[in-house]
This record gives structure tokens, sequence and C-alpha cells, in this order.
């Protein structure tokens, strides 16, 4: 059997994807209760609950491409 370098990278970005995955998945089980409407805050706009789900997005989308990466190009 040959050293693999890269074994635990791989694993931890397969460990990794596996978490982003289950992150997306809480995100859109929970959409509403996150990112719906707060009557505690009456000065909340669209605009700004927008923007809050956009970064979120883009974090995650981010982490999943980054982790997707890890594990597939050394593969």
């Amino acid at each position: 059997m040959t050293e693999d370098p890269f074994f635990f990278f791989r694993v931890v970005s397969g460990v990794l994807f596996i978490l982003t995955l289950l992150v997306g998945a809480y995100l859109a089980k929970n959409y509403q209760r996150l990112f719906g409407t707060d009557n505690e805050l009456p000065s909340e706009t669209g605009s700004s609950r927008t923007y809050s789900k956009v970064q979120i997005f883009l974090v995650w989308a981010h982490a999943f491409v980054l982790t997707l990466c890890g594990m597939l190009l050394l593969h």
C-alpha cells in the first residue's frame, strides 16, 4: 500500500462537505423561521431581509464549492 500524502486532507474535506450539505438542508428546512418577517422589528424592510438571505446563501455556496473541490480535485 502506497502512502497518500493528501489522504488526511481528503478525509477532512469530505467531512466538511457532508457538514455543508447538512447546513444547507437545515437552511432550506427552516427557511421561513430564519428569514421570514419579524414582528418585533417593524423597521425591517424586504430589502434588509433579502440582503441577509443573499449573504447567508453566498457564504454557504462558497463553503460548498471549496469543500467539493477539496474532496474531488485530489481524488
